[in-house]
């Protein structure tokens, strides 16, 4: 039973790297798309109604897509922290826990921490940079 126990564990940490990929690379396209899209709408020197609309539609879905990643990447940091202390505390009971090195579990933090700068950060940038254009 204990393998199954294990097993199980092991899927739902694959699982959650997944899922945390696919929403750092979701928001670096978008944030990268938003960046281009209302960049050339406000490069392009005629502003009118509908460039606004347009402009502020990919701000409004930017900030949405990125609070949600962030959120996403927050509850996934949580989860692989519950999931690594039960694998730690198996191999504790099982007497192995000497093969596996628990600092790992300040470096999946640093690593969590890393992907949300970066996430704002370029988030922030393809904020700013239009409107700096739009100015």
């Amino acid at each position: 039973m204990i393998e199954r126990v294990h097993q199980h564990i092991i899927t739902e940490l694959q699982q959650n790297a997944r899922t945390d990929t696919i929403f750092v690379i979701t928001a670096i396209l978008l944030n990268l798309v938003t960046l281009a899209v209302n960049s050339a709408v406000a490069g392009g020197g005629d502003v009118t109604t509908t460039t606004w609309i347009v402009f502020f539609m990919f701000i409004a879905l930017l900030i949405v897509v990125n609070l949600v990643v962030i959120f996403g990447l927050l509850r996934g940091k949580q989860t692989r922290l519950k999931l690594i202390n039960g694998l730690l505390k198996m191999y504790k009971d099982q007497g192995v826990e000497g093969y596996y090195d628990a600092s790992l579990l300040s470096d999946y933090n640093t690593r969590y921490n890393l992907f949300i700068l970066v996430v704002v950060f370029i988030g922030l940038i393809a904020t700013v940079v239009p409107i700096v254009l739009l100015l």
